[in-house]
Parts: structure tokens; sequence; C-alpha cells
């Protein structure tokens, strides 16, 4: 089933879409070091299903991605930069697809997203619990939402409670005079969906859909049984990592920290003097987050930065090159860590990590995750779609896949306000809620 979703104001001479565009989707990734673009094509391999999403599949016809300009810790700070990426990035995809969009799913990294939890209360009319005291307790949670001046990208129930029996699944049927339930939202500063919103809309595109990127990223890498059972997703990207959390199936945790893999070069190019194009290089090629018995003896070449000539460099033990990047990786998970302890769900989630992101290519981090977090590791690849290029089947593309599944199976127990708005009227908000309470149960 769908989930209630928003449009955003038309972009400023929107592309003309062509007749196929029913079964086109695309997706727009605007990373602090990468933006990312992916168009693809639904399938319906069996015509029989009766549910219209159950046999959809896609076919990836194209993929553009660019070096990102005017993007820091997930924000839009320079529009003309961050247009021009968009632009190149999209532009990419639609010639190898052949096709040209007019929308896009687009994740949000920026805005300093926070995930709160709501309760809301309410008597049941009748002898058993309806469609109607659902949504009064709802509402109830979600109007605790207005007046704070951020806006809403998903809002979860994750549980409810009749009486005095708690953690209750899905109350509807059941008996009782009490029904409460706790919603956990996902908020961002409006001003960063603007601007980001502003950024695509020079492109001539209009925005579907925002997602928060560590839950798109989780729905490309994590498997159902995980997601199930009690998971936590940790996106590490350039300037940001994030984190998802889920148990039964729903979101029930979803943060961003302002800190990445580029935090990581930055170290290394000051604390060896090189420039961040050599420092890049070095993390990728010799770097680790956990030192080695032979790094004393194998030794690494660091040019330094401003000066030219084969003389000019240094002769490095690789151990000095794993000092500087372990604090930075220790740091970044100690502070997921704590996010996650601050959770009210966050022992839901299990004791399973799966990591992504690009960041999380960096040799050893699975093992200091481990020691860290003190919980299983395994690190996560996208699941491949068909006719999806190889050179996309990487980490850094886990959150542009997953927004291309979003597109064709959105998570119902997930409601999306409009995104860059408070709460709406009153009228409105309770017939959004009604709405989404008979679609999803």
């Amino acid at each position: 089933m769908s989930v209630i979703s928003f449009t955003s104001a038309k972009g400023k001479g929107s592309r003309q879409r062509s007749a196929e565009d029913t079964n086109i989707v695309a997706a727009l990734d605007v990373g602090s070091t990468k933006v990312s673009c992916l168009i693809a094509e639904r399938m319906r391999p069996r015509q029989t299903e009766q549910e219209p999403a159950a046999g959809q599949k896609l076919r990836i016809r194209g993929s553009g991605h660019q070096a990102s300009g005017g993007v820091r810790a997930g924000a839009v700070v320079d529009i003309e930069a961050a247009d021009r990426a968009i632009r190149l990035a999209v532009e990419a995809a639609e010639r190898m697809a052949g096709v040209r969009i007019g929308e896009v799913i687009v994740s949000v990294a920026g805005g300093r997203p926070r995930c709160e939890v709501y309760s809301g209360e309410t008597r049941v009319m009748t002898a058993d619990v309806g469609p109607a005291d659902m949504q009064r307790a709802i509402s109830s949670a979600l109007q605790k939402l207005d007046g704070r001046g951020r806006a809403v990208l998903h809002a979860t129930p994750v549980q409810y409670h009749i009486d005095d029996a708690h953690g209750v699944k899905q109350p509807l049927g059941m008996f009782g005079q009490t029904l409460s339930v706790d919603v956990n939202a996902v908020t961002v500063e409006p001003g960063a969906i603007r601007n980001l919103g502003l950024a695509i809309g020079r492109c001539h595109l209009d925005i579907a859909n925002y997602v928060i990127a560590p839950y798109a990223g989780a729905r490309a890498v994590l498997v159902d049984d995980e997601m199930a059972l009690g998971v936590t997703y940790v996106e590490m990207g350039g300037s940001t990592t994030g984190i998802a959390a889920f148990c039964e199936g729903r979101l029930i945790f979803a943060d961003v920290i302002p800190v990445g893999g580029q935090h990581i070069t930055n170290d290394i190019a000051r604390g060896l003097s090189t420039s961040i194009a050599h420092a890049e290089r070095l993390k990728t090629l010799y770097g680790s987050a956990l030192p080695a018995s032979d790094d004393d003896r194998e030794h690494v070449v660091v040019p330094l930065l401003g000066e030219l000539g084969v003389d000019k460099v240094h002769h490095l033990p690789r151990s000095m090159l794993t000092g500087i990047i372990r604090p930075r990786v220790e740091e970044i998970l100690e502070i997921v860590r704590d996010r996650l302890a601050l959770s009210p769900f966050g022992a839901l989630a299990g004791n399973r990590i799966v990591l992504g992101g690009g960041a999380s290519q960096l040799t050893g981090l699975r093992e200091a995750a481990g020691l860290v977090l003190n919980r299983l590791v395994r690190t996560g690849l996208p699941r491949g779609l068909y006719a999806m290029p190889e050179n996309a089947r990487i980490p850094g593309f886990s959150v542009a896949m997953g927004l291309l599944d979003y597109a064709i199976r959105p998570d119902r127990h997930i409601w999306n306000l409009p995104a860059g708005n408070t709460l709406p009227a009153e009228g409105n908000y309770i017939s959004r809620v009604g709405k989404w309470i008979k679609e999803s149960f």
C-alpha cells in the first residue's frame, strides 16, 4: 500500500515529459562529495498480481554522477555550484537512458535531522478499536510536532498501548477503553529543505518526495529479515554519517552526524602536510582503521604540500598514517554509539550493525566498528537492480538505489508530511491522517 506523500511546487519551466515517463522513476542523491542520479523503468513481469506494486521490478536505464559542489555536511551552501553539479549528473543519466525526466525523488542528509518520539492518547468510542480511534490517537501525537519551526520528513507509529497492555503491534479490532500511540518523527530545519529544493528547481526538475538519506541507503542494503529482527544501518558518506535503526520492519530511529570520510582525508592532509588529493589516495591505498604488525616496517611516500620534485617527498611509516585515521574513525563510531544509546527505541534495534556508504570501504573499519559498538557488524553492498552498471554496484550508490526502491515500494507504516512546512491546517491535517490510516491498516 502507498503512503501519503507530498508534491513540491513545480520547478520553473518544468521539463517536457515523454509518453513513456509514466513508467520512469528517477532518484537524485545530492551528497557532500558526489551527486548521483539514477533513472529506472518499472517492469511488471507478472500481470496476475492482486496488488499493483507486488510484481513491480526496476530496470536501470541511465546513471550519472558528478563531483559535488556547493554542499557541505549535506546542506546546500552555494546554489550556483550545487545547481551545476546536479545538472551535469542528471544530464549524464538522461543521455544514457535516452529519456528526459521531469520529476525526481530526493535524499536529505542536511538540516540537522532530529528524531523524537511523541505520544498521543484517546478514548475508544466503541467496544473495539476502529480506524477513527487510531486516527485520533495519531493526530494527538502529531499535533505536538507543531510550533517548533521544523519540517517533518517522516512520522512512524512505533507501538500502541491499549489500557495496561503495552507494545501492541496492530490495535485494530482489539477491545479496550484507552488507546495511546508512540510516534517516531524525523524532522529537519526547513531552510535546508527549501535551499535543496531551490537548487533542484533551477534544473527544471520537480520533487516527488524527500527521503532521509540513511533510510534510503538501508532500503538498498538491508534484507527483509534484518529489518524485521532488528538492525542498525550506518551510512558513512563524505561529510556525514547517517543512522537508521529498524525493528519489525519499521524505522524506529534516524539521525545524521556531520562527520564522515572527508574529515578523515582532511586529518591526513593536515597531519602529513600533503594535498587533499594525495591524502585521499593515501587513505584509499594504504589507510586502515586498525594497526597491523608490519606498519612500522612498511613505508608510504608522501608528497609535501606545495613542493615539486622527487626529492620533495617524505617516506613515512604506515603506522603514522594509521595513527591519524584511527582516532577519527573511533570518534565517528563513538558518536553513533551515543546517539543510539539516547534513542528511546535504540534497544529494539537488536545486536546487529550494517555498514554502508563510500567511506565504509576503509580497511579495518568493520573490525573497529565491532570493537567500539560491541555488536555484530557486516559491510553491506547495494542489491543489484536489473541492468545496473558495474560502476554503480558500490556502497557509494546505496542511497540512490534505495530511493528507487522507495519509489515503487513505499513503506506503508511511514507517513510523509509536506517537507519544508510545519503541520498543515487542522481540517486538511485530520483528513490526511485519516486517509493514511485507511490506506495502511
